[in-house]
């Protein structure tokens, strides 16, 4: 599983594995699991070899901030949500990533109904890179408390921890 050939505007290649992380609209799982990523690729000096977006399903909350208890859940732990903004799947997203991942089963199914022929293989549940998480999906904290918002982290940081080792182990450092 190469990084796919996604082009700037410019037309140039980047080479970056490139990530996109889905949840229903954008504002909870998936922007914690964009940033949760970014922050733990740059720690582990793998920035430069990947890149991550999210978006939704729905398109509910098309242009809004993250949730502000996801916001300040990340905060908290030295990670800043605050400059994304929710949009929904595009049909361009399964050419432009090279992993399409569910936040949970509903969203697979979604996304997987929605995808062109031979893009299948790149869309998988976020949480198959936690295995030892016992759970395959990310619960929704929307309409709980905080407690629900500190649950999601830190599985979204297990997920990502674990799509970090995948990627590293397809794709080496470049000498």
């Amino acid at each position: 599983m190469g990084a796919r050939a996604a082009r700037n505007k410019n037309g140039a290649t980047d080479g970056r594995f490139r990530v996109l992380f889905v949840c229903t609209g954008n504002i909870c799982r998936s922007p914690t699991a964009e940033g949760v990523f970014a922050a733990l690729a740059a720690s582990r000096g793998m920035a430069a070899r990947v890149a991550a977006e999210s978006a939704g399903i729905s398109g509910y909350h098309k242009g809004e901030a993250p949730d502000s208890r996801a916001q300040d859940c990340a905060r908290a732990r030295g990670v800043e949500l605050g400059g994304q903004r929710a949009r929904r799947v595009e049909p361009s997203d399964f050419d432009r990533f090279d992993l399409i991942l569910a936040m949970d089963r509903s969203h697979l199914a979604a996304l997987r109904r929605a995808a062109p022929p031979g893009a299948a293989d790149r869309i998988r549940l976020f949480l198959d890179f936690a295995p030892r998480s016992g759970v395959k999906d990310v619960p929704d904290p929307y309409y709980g408390g905080i407690g629900g918002f500190d649950r999601v982290y830190e599985l979204i940081e297990a997920g990502a921890a674990g799509l970090l080792d995948h990627i590293g182990a397809r794709q080496p450092a470049a000498r």
